[in-house]
């Protein structure tokens, strides 16, 4: 059977596809872009359907595909395989969209505590922040609970890039 596709293939969606296709979404939803936005942003490079596709974990990406839309989300491949470092090493750090945590109420103590860690690293890119395991803990601590229901409230909130799983 010749198909058109061979370097990228359609099928049931598996964890992977699906953890790849989450942080895509997020990703352009932090740019506040919509699939028909990536389209033109790409010259037509990626379809709006290719990209849902992908973002749905219906499409599998080619290591070259992937390469190419982690450089035009300007992110590391590494980002979104889930993978923290791409020796593996150091702790797991976790990705926060900064767009869609300011738009939660209840989020204030976390958008104070973020923005602290902004002004300290000099980090003013406004889109997305990577914050570590100790972090986190401080994060724990302001919303007074543990990490996995502070990971769920982050996952409510629509504020995660980085799938909650990577920190388990």
């Amino acid at each position: 059977m010749n198909n058109n596709h061979h370097d990228e293939e359609e099928a049931t969606p598996t964890s992977v596809t699906l953890d790849v296709g989450r942080r895509l979404r997020s990703l352009r939803k932090a740019r506040h872009m919509s699939l028909d936005d990536v389209e033109r942003q790409s010259s037509g490079r990626w379809s709006a359907s290719a990209i849902g596709a992908y973002e749905r974990g219906f499409r599998t990406l080619s290591l070259p595909r992937l390469h190419e839309l982690a450089e035009f989300y300007d992110v590391s491949v590494s980002v979104l395989l889930g993978e923290q470092t791409p020796s593996g090493e150091g702790p797991p750090k976790l990705v926060l969209d900064l767009e869609a945590l300011s738009k939660v109420p209840e989020a204030a103590p976390v958008q104070r505590f973020v923005r602290s860690i902004i002004v300290e690293r000099g980090d003013y890119n406004g889109r997305v922040l990577t914050i570590r395991r100790d972090d986190l803990r401080a994060i724990c601590a302001l919303l007074q609970t543990d990490v996995a229901d502070a990971l769920s409230r982050l996952e409510a909130w629509e504020a995660l890039v980085e799938s909650p799983s990577t920190l388990s």
